[in-house]
This record gives structure tokens, C-alpha cells and sequence, in this order.
């Protein structure tokens, strides 16, 4: 990120309300303050397709933070300091991956890498999943064989809120689908992130992609997208 300000995403103190989509996010909620529409959700501030990676090794968050174009800064309010603390970072999952490629010799790097996707694999709920990318598959009948696994095992990960836990996810709804595959084309095969990452407002920087992302969902369907 060419910025001279980072994003920063605050783990919340009290109860928190999304402005956007008013989902009650609870108390410990991660939220994103926009300057005009107040506190938001990840999933309406577009970060929530990055990945946690916790302070503890600097190495690896140094390398993480150069190879991702979009990462904002977690802080969490601590009571007995009174100022916010660095928790560690949310950046892109290829951005962490390369990092610990780099850091592989490391022999507490390969201990990190098993330990956080073993907490990984237990978020998930791994028949829902499974029913989700059925569902995926369904309607996109022309997706790249593997892509609904991991646009469901995204949308259904548990801390997010991510629009795979929604009520409409769990009666696989169309709408609630189409919902992550779109999100899943924006983030991994367009320009997106990086015009995020150049401050772009997020309503631009979507209609900015937006021909791009449903002429890929026409492909996924069997046919060209007319309806946007």
C-alpha cells in the first residue's frame, strides 16, 4: 500500500451496530470507521476476504505486509495502558503464504503455519460447506472445478460474518450465493483491492470493475450477464 495512512480495523469495546447493513455485531466485533458512514462490518468495508496474522514475529509480518496490496492494522483498546495496541494485521491470504515461504527455514515458521491452519479447519462446518459449494455448482454450472470450495469455505468462516452465516446462506438462498460469488470475483480477478489501496471510495472503485466481474459471472453461468 502506497499510503502515508494505514486502514486500521478496531476491535470494538461495547456493542456495535453496522451502519451499513445494521447487523448487531456484539461486543469484541472487528469494525472498520469510515470518516461518513460511521462504523461498518468487514464485510461491508470489502476487507473481510483478508486474513488474520497476529504480532509475534516480525519477519513474517514484514513480509506479509510488502506482498499484500490491500492490509489494515488491528488495534484493540487496552485498560490498563489507555491507548489502543497493535494486535497484528489483516492482509491477503497469497500475502502471508509467500511470507512464510520466505521465512520457511525458520522451524517455529513451519509450527506457525500448522497451527493457524489447524485453527483454520476449525472454524469451518465442513457439511455446510460442502452443501454450499453443491450450491455454488448448481447455479454456476461453468465454474472452474475446485473455485465453489473456496468461495464457500470464505463466505462460511465463522468469526467474519461473512455472508455465508447469514439466514439466507443457510437455506442456500440465490441471492445469498450469488452474493459471494461476486464477492470472490471482485477480490481475486479484478483490480479491486489495488484501487482500495489507493483510497479509492469502495462504491467507485465497484463500479469501476463491475463490467468485468458479471462478464465473468455469464462465463460461470453458461451464458453472458446482462443483469446488474
Amino acid at each position: 500500500m502506497d499510503k502515508t495512512e494505514e486502514l486500521k480495523v478496531f476491535i470494538s469495546r461495547r456493542d456495535s451496530v453496522c451502519e451499513e447493513c445494521k447487523e448487531n455485531l456484539g461486543r469484541g466485533a472487528w469494525i472498520f470507521l469510515n470518516r461518513e458512514k460511521g462504523a461498518l462490518c468487514l464485510s461491508c468495508a470489502d476487507l473481510d476476504h483478508l486474513e488474520f496474522l497476529p504480532t509475534g514475529n516480525r519477519a513474517l509480518t514484514v513480509r506479509a505486509k510488502k506482498y499484500s496490496s490491500l492490509y489494515a492494522v488491528v488495534l484493540k483498546w487496552s485498560r490498563t495502558r489507555k491507548q489502543y495496541e497493535r494486535q497484528g494485521l489483516i492482509v491477503q491470504k497469497e500475502a502471508i503464504e509467500k511470507a512464510e515461504e520466505e521465512c520457511f527455514k525458520d522451524s517455529d515458521l513451519r509450527e506457525h503455519r500448522r497451527l493457524r491452519e489447524a485453527e483454520k479447519r476449525e472454524e469451518l462446518d465442513q457439511e455446510f460447506i460442502r452443501n454450499f459449494a453443491s450450491r455454488i455448482r448448481e447455479l454456476y454450472q461453468s465454474i472452474p472445478k475446485g473455485r465453489e470450495m473456496i468461495i464457500a469455505e470464505h463466505a462460511c468462516q465463522k468469526f467474519s460474518g461473512r455472508v455465508g452465516r447469514s439466514a439466507a446462506a443457510k437455506a442456500f438462498d440465490e441471492s445469498a450465493v450469488d452474493l459471494a460469488v461476486i464477492a470472490h470475483i471482485r477480490h481475486t480477478l479484478t483490480e479491486y483491492d489495488e484501487l482500495l489501496s489507493r483510497d479509492f471510495d469502495r462504491y467507485d472503485a465497484r463500479e469501476l470493475v463491475e463490467d468485468k466481474v458479471y462478464g465473468v459471472l455469464g462465463k460461470w453461468r453458461g451464458k453472458e450477464s446482462s443483469s446488474k
